[in-house]
């Protein structure tokens, strides 16, 4: 038997597997727990909790898998992966600006543009370029594509990132749309805005955002950076700003 083999069955490196399986899965229960943890304070707490406590969290959460061994470069972070992440997010925000245009112009479809939190352009404006970046894009990207996705990877691989991962950002939305139909003109119109209403409301934002979460992943798997699923993700919500203001501005 060769030494090679010798120490490959010894006891001590099936303990010290064990722990490196036990250390990956519990850094990933930490980041979910936390990630619970925000968002229910960020909700159902005090309006300036939502501010600050999801970016801080991210931060918190980055610093320390950091700590725990994960390279920039597992999370999505790493310069050399800057360029094809770039091309991504600029291929990114030009086919969903085209969509937006398309489905802000229809008829059927221009209803559901119809958000009363973007009401007026210059509530939109700062919504997009200032609220929806610092607040919500760039932190859950951070979080979910960036934290979570290495941790994730490292225990199961694209698999299991693409169906944890996309899972529980459905999840995340839950407490973000129990106001969807109720504030939403198109929405109301389709599903009503009674209790039924709301959780058919709640029900499509997982979907949705569970999908979404899948996109996301996809993208930061295959250009290996953060640029395009925040590029994506912003463009959705930022340009879906806009496009909101600019719809509820022509039909008034």
């Amino acid at each position: 038997m060769s030494d090679h083999a010798a120490v490959a069955e010894h006891p001590l490196v099936g303990q010290l597997s064990a722990l490196h399986h036990f250390r990956i899965y519990a850094d990933i229960g930490v980041v979910v727990v936390v990630l619970t943890l925000t968002n229910v304070i960020a909700h159902f707490t005090t309006p300036w909790a939502s501010i600050a406590t999801v970016p801080a969290a991210a931060i918190g959460l980055l610093v320390l898998v950091r700590a725990r061994g994960l390279g920039w470069a597992e999370l999505g972070l790493s310069r050399e992966h800057w360029r094809s992440g770039a091309g991504y997010a600029l291929a990114a925000v030009a086919l969903v600006l085209t969509v937006i245009a398309i489905g802000a112009l229809l008829p059927w479809t221009r209803p559901m543009f119809m958000n009363n939190h973007y009401a007026t352009i210059s509530g939109a404006l700062i919504a997009s370029m200032v609220i929806i970046p610092l607040q919500t894009v760039i932190p859950e990207e951070l979080a979910f594509r960036g934290v979570l996705h290495g941790a994730l990877d490292r225990a199961w691989g694209f698999r299991g990132v693409a169906a944890a991962g996309s899972l529980l950002f459905g999840l995340w939305h839950i407490a973000s749309s129990l106001g969807l139909t109720s504030g939403n003109v198109g929405f109301t119109r389709l599903l009503g805005g009674g209790f039924f209403g709301m959780v058919a409301g709640v029900v499509m934002a997982v979907i949705a955002t569970a999908v979404a979460g899948f996109v996301f992943t996809w993208l930061r798997r295959r250009s290996g950076s953060l640029l395009a699923p925040i590029a994506l993700h912003w463009s959705l919500n930022g340009l879906g700003a806009l496009a909101a203001a600019v719809v509820w501005h022509l039909s008034t």
